[in-house]
């Protein structure tokens, strides 16, 4: 099948019309320097500044991303009356009290981009959601493997039939991830910082799981206190579907001198066809596009092979600010809500609860 014949596979998230609102950025981490600005220069979107906590690093990001305007503290940014939403890019340890700042300032701002997790207990992250909306303020979070371009790819193919009804969705990432210090400290080690990736893709192909188990294990490399490195975890639909992710970030002793096998591949089962991903990520900053084959019934053996040149690093960040910018453009709800979010942070919940007492949960008992 040549590229012409492939369908639309909606791989490339839907941008606003108006490119032109005034973005402040919150945080000049690698993530802002070389992801978010990068991708929202693509998309023409309009940074007017960012601030962060060390003026020289904010400094040095805007003089190579070309953002105009520096502010020496937060407060400075929201009295600038060209910035209408924040994209925060900040630990989770700080995020919530942060959000808290924004909503008190006098002057009132339209829409707010979170990182994910929007905060490392579910209770917390309930309450910034309806702080925000008690304030009429938009909340997207950053969920951006949902635009990771394979991710999005198989969202079209299970919308439109062409697999059949769900089956198994598989993802298996192994990868050792650079544990930055803030996170350290945290209740949680991988559940809410990785497999919330995964838990929240499920979320996005399959829908809300009835059930949850999941087992999980200190990374023998990770010297720091921790409960959760590894962690196997399977979901259950009320449809039959099943879902699992088995999120290795240890991978065997790959630093300690053996061959080395990092990836991150996923696999979805449907009664009509099967499909095979692979998602680039772990070969950053080297830029890697994710992968989709799939194959159905009606195919007789054929394999589809559609690929992109656009990568989940740094490309798909300008879906999840994309996504906020049409919300406001259109008056509706985000794509990524922050009331949509806490049903991935209660997933996230139930995966550490289910591990610590060793019994499989019902979601029923964090989402009502």
């Amino acid at each position: 099948m040549s590229r012409a014949e492939f369908p639309d596979l909606n791989h490339l998230p839907e941008l606003p019309q108006r490119r032109d609102i005034g973005i402040g950025v919150v945080g000049a981490g690698f993530i802002v320097r070389d992801c978010h600005l990068v991708a929202y220069a693509d998309a023409q979107f309009r940074v007017v500044g960012l601030t962060a906590r060390n003026r020289a690093v904010a400094d040095e990001v805007a003089a190579l991303r070309g953002i105009p305007r520096v502010y020496d503290s937060i407060e400075l940014m929201l009295d600038d009356s060209d910035i209408e939403v924040l994209d925060i890019a900040v630990p989770p340890t700080v995020q919530p009290d942060l959000i808290r700042k924004i909503l008190g300032h006098p002057r009132r701002i339209k829409g707010i981009l979170a990182q994910k997790p929007l905060a490392m207990t579910l209770a917390e992250a309930r309450e910034l959601v309806e702080l925000c909306e008690s304030h009429g303020v938009l909340l997207q979070v950053n969920q951006n493997m949902r635009f990771d371009h394979s991710v999005r790819a198989l969202k079209t193919l299970i919308d439109c039939g062409s697999l059949g009804e769900p089956v198994l969705a598989t993802i298996e990432m192994r990868a050792i991830p650079h544990w930055m210090e803030w996170a350290r400290v945290g209740r949680s080690l991988s559940t809410f910082l990785m497999s919330i990736h995964h838990l929240d893709t499920f979320r996005y192909w399959l829908g809300e799981p009835e059930r949850v188990l999941a087992s999980t294990r200190p990374d023998p490399r990770t010297t720091f206190p921790h409960q959760d490195g590894i962690n196997l975890i399977i979901l259950e639909y009320a449809n039959g579907a099943r879902a699992s992710s088995w999120d290795d970030v240890w991978i065997g002793p790959a630093r300690e001198g053996a061959a080395s096998d990092i990836g991150i591949r996923w696999r979805f089962e449907g009664t009509r066809g099967i499909a095979l991903g692979t998602i680039g990520w772990p070969h950053w900053p080297a830029r890697t596009p994710s992968t989709l084959d799939y194959s159905s019934i009606d195919d007789q053996g054929q394999w589809h092979r559609p690929r992109w040149p656009q990568a989940w690093f740094p490309d798909a960040f300008a879906g999840t600010m994309g996504g906020l910018l049409r919300a406001l453009e259109s008056g509706s709800e985000p794509d990524v809500s922050g009331r949509d979010n806490l049903k991935t942070i209660a997933l996230c919940e139930a995966v550490l609860a289910g591990a610590c007492d060793h019994r499989v949960i019902d979601m029923s008992e964090f989402i009502a």
